[in-house]
């Protein structure tokens, strides 16, 4: 074999080694390629957002306020209505009691008033007793007060009085009340009841 023969056997030879080895390195790149890729396709994503707080239970609505009695003010009684020298009908009778306690009631001038008999009321401190007691009633009519204001007025007239719980008087007075124009009868205690308790309160 010449010179040149053997020079180029030696390059083929160097040229095989050559590719040979990168044929045993070229297999280590491909597997480590994807998962590089995946690696950093991993770490480009962003992290998760945190979680959000837990909600807070809302407050329980707060029970209502019990309504407050005023120590301060008294508290009356207030007696059945008498006639003892007038002749009254029992429906005025009635109603003269029942709006005397509505009246009463709507000034706010008391802590609390005690229908006539309720033992309750014994033990308020400082009690007042309201008495009533019918000196003159008129019955009108209402047919006649349609046709004139002078004939069939309806008036009521009650001498009333405030004791303490040691029956000291603390206020007296002849009240009356009086229909003149339009409405029924009974309609004389309603606004009997309302002068008195206007009375009470300016008064006590």
């Amino acid at each position: 074999m010449s010179r040149r023969q053997r020079s180029v056997m030696q390059i083929l030879c160097a040229l095989c080694s050559c590719a040979a080895g990168f044929s045993a390195v070229a297999p280590n790149v491909a597997a480590q390629g994807p998962a590089g890729a995946t690696t950093r396709r991993a770490s480009a994503r962003p992290a998760p957002a945190p979680a959000p707080p837990a909600a807070k239970p809302a407050p329980a609505p707060a029970a209502p306020a019990a309504p407050v009695q005023d120590a301060a003010l008294p508290a009356i009684q207030v007696l059945r209505v008498e006639s003892d020298e007038v002749r009254l009908p029992p429906e005025f009778q009635m109603a003269l009691y029942e709006n005397l306690i509505e009246e009463i009631n709507k000034t706010g001038k008391f802590r609390r008033v005690v229908r006539d008999g309720d033992r309750t009321g014994a033990q308020e401190s400082g009690l007042l007793t309201l008495h009533s007691n019918v000196t003159g009633f008129k019955e009108g009519s209402a047919r006649a007060r349609q046709v004139t204001t002078v004939a069939g007025a309806t008036s009521i007239k009650v001498h009333v009085r405030v004791t303490d719980a040691a029956g000291k008087e603390l206020f007296k007075q002849n009240v009356e009340g009086k229909v003149r124009f339009f409405g029924e009868n009974l309609r004389v205690t309603l606004n009997f009841s309302r002068t008195v308790a206007r009375l009470l309160k300016e008064s006590l």
